[in-house]
């Protein structure tokens, strides 16, 4: 496979990145496309054999944390924010779980739910999330930790019940 065949197999992964990471889903898009974009123009700097998908999520976080320092305009209003818009998948107690996850992540800090969406819904391991976001293993580990036990608070909060931190490990991308 050519490198641009292997990086369009990777969009779809780095779009729902790029949405949970901004809740904006137009910011989305142009994150991915300028993701893409740097990709391509620096592909001779990718060395062939090593991890591709961690380089483009490297890139495209690197670009969000630029964006982010810029914007002014970041904070989620509750209307327009993504759980707003997400269809119920089996019915409509389903879907209010999943806006209720979907809030609750972000409530997370940054550094929190960057961990979680990587290791939790992307499935990234531990090491591949550390080169992602340039942290030691440990420092992973660490923000996992934490990200799921203040997951655990909120949505024990939100809905009267209690949730096991180890309950939230990986969502289904369905």
């Amino acid at each position: 496979m050519s490198f641009e065949s292997d990086l369009l197999a990777h969009l779809p992964q780095l779009r729902r990145y790029a949405r949970a990471l901004t809740g904006d889903r137009a910011w989305a898009d142009d994150l991915v496309q300028d993701a893409t974009e740097r990709a391509l123009n620096r592909a001779r700097s990718f060395h062939a054999g090593t991890n591709l998908r961690a380089w483009l999520f490297t890139i495209m976080r690197n670009l969000y944390i630029d964006q982010l320092r810029g914007r002014r305009d970041i904070a989620v209003d509750d209307e327009s924010a993504p759980w707003r818009q997400m269809a119920a998948p089996r019915g409509e107690v389903d879907g209010l779980v999943l806006r209720d996850v979907q809030r609750a992540l972000y409530c997370l800090p940054v550094e929190q739910r960057e961990v979680m969406l990587l290791v939790c819904v992307e499935e990234m391991s531990y090491q591949e999330a550390s080169v992602v976001l340039n942290v030691p293993t440990g420092t992973v580990m660490s923000r996992l930790s934490r990200a799921r036990e203040h997951m655990r608070v909120l949505l024990g909060e939100e809905s009267g019940r209690k949730a096991s931190p180890s309950s939230l490990k990986v969502v289904s991308r369905s």
